[in-house]
């Protein structure tokens, strides 16, 4: 970052992936509480000229609101990497990384860390026949989000019809019952876990609509579930490479205690928006959504 007295942050939102509408909302939250805390902020929704237009308007740092593919799969970063602007959240490598849910399982086994039972198949094949026993969930294996995920269960008379925007190639993955946490990683510290309640699977209304989900935070779990949540995203924040802030998400069977604890995905750009959940795990560390943002553009880099 540059020594003015009032850094400038250009905040990139919006863009062209599944998940635009979210990142608006994102981009839009974290402009207001930047310029709550003192800085001067630009928004800028990312199109093909962005790499011309942060040069133009030349930030100290860029706040990272994108979500879903071209924004936090390494692609900005790259670009971001390329003007040498320091930028908030994950490097290149740990954003293609996480992005990608076959590698990121592939980094998790071999840092140890437990997961469940996935494999790669062509859309095709998915659609003609069960290419694992039921119960599974299907999704992209470059999505967030919960974008595009078709759960079937044991009762299903056949393989899902997946539509036809689903990319060639899709992540099996054997379903794991029970419930759905959450834990934030903030530099070299993990924050706090929540229990995400819903009526169903939590989809992307879930995620996002009001009134979609209930957040418990802190999540009433036993004290071991709750340490090796801690535990293991921090392990997955540091295998991953990221830096800044990540998240990552848990399913717990409690009827298999630890050992039904699985990691699912690290999501090297968390939501930001009044229902997203790593901004609650900052407040229960109490820091203000303000400080949270300021603490990511304070720390915000283009090393790596």
């Amino acid at each position: 970052m540059s020594s003015r007295t009032i850094p400038k942050v250009v905040v990139l939102k919006g863009g062209p992936s599944s998940e635009r509408e979210v990142s608006l909302v994102s981009g839009r939250e974290c402009a207001a509480a930047l310029r709550g805390e003192g800085y001067e902020v630009i928004e800028l929704d990312a199109g093909p000229d962005v790499a011309e237009r942060l040069a133009v308007l030349t930030p100290d740092v860029v706040f990272n609101a994108l979500h879903g593919r071209w924004g936090e799969d390494g692609c900005i970063q790259g670009i971001l990497e390329w003007l040498r602007i320091p930028y908030t959240h994950s490097g290149v490598l740990a954003s293609a990384l996480a992005m990608d849910k076959e590698k990121t399982k592939d980094v998790y086994r071999a840092a140890g860390l437990p997961v469940a039972e996935s494999l790669l198949a062509r859309a095709d094949e998915v659609r003609a026949r069960h290419v694992m026993t039921p119960p599974y969930v299907v999704k992209p294996y470059n999505e967030g989000s919960s974008v595009g995920v078709y759960l079937v269960d044991e009762a299903a008379n056949g393989p899902p019809a997946l539509d036809a925007a689903m990319p060639e190639v899709v992540m099996v993955e054997a379903f794991v019952p029970g419930r759905e946490l959450t834990t934030t990683v903030m530099g070299d510290r993990a924050l706090g876990v929540t229990d995400i309640v819903t009526e169903g699977w939590y989809d992307y209304d879930a995620k996002y609509k009001t009134g979609g989900s209930r957040h418990v935070c802190p999540a009433e779990v036993p004290q071991e579930i709750t340490d090796a949540c801690l535990d293991y995203a921090l392990r997955a924040h540091k295998a991953l490479g990221c830096r800044g802030v990540s998240r990552t998400d848990f399913r717990w069977d409690e009827a298999r205690g630890l050992a039904g604890l699985i990691l699912l995905e690290t999501n090297t750009q968390p939501g930001m928006t009044p229902t997203s959940l790593s901004p609650e795990h900052g407040a229960l560390v109490g820091m203000s959504f303000g400080q949270f943002c300021g603490w990511m553009v304070e720390e915000a880099s283009c090393d790596r």
